[in-house]
């Protein structure tokens, strides 16, 4: 792996574009707009509505409440 890789819950991005279809940003748009707030339910949501694996939708979710909490 080299130092500019992209590490992390990023790391997912081109798989889960690919998989399901929709741009990150309207990912994150979407879980943004969710009234949910706690990680869990998040993923929970992403999974049941969206058909997404575990793993895209943890990666997605943590990504995208750290950018909410600015990390």
């Amino acid at each position: 792996m080299t130092d500019n890789a992209v590490k992390g819950p990023a790391s997912y991005f081109p798989s889960i574009e690919k998989k399901y279809g929709r741009p990150i940003a309207e990912w994150k748009e979407l879980l943004r707009a969710s009234p949910l707030s706690k990680h869990m339910e998040l993923v929970g949501w992403l999974k049941g509505e969206h058909g997404m694996g575990h793993g895209h939708a943890d990666a997605l979710v943590a990504h995208t409440l750290a950018e909410v909490k600015g990390e």
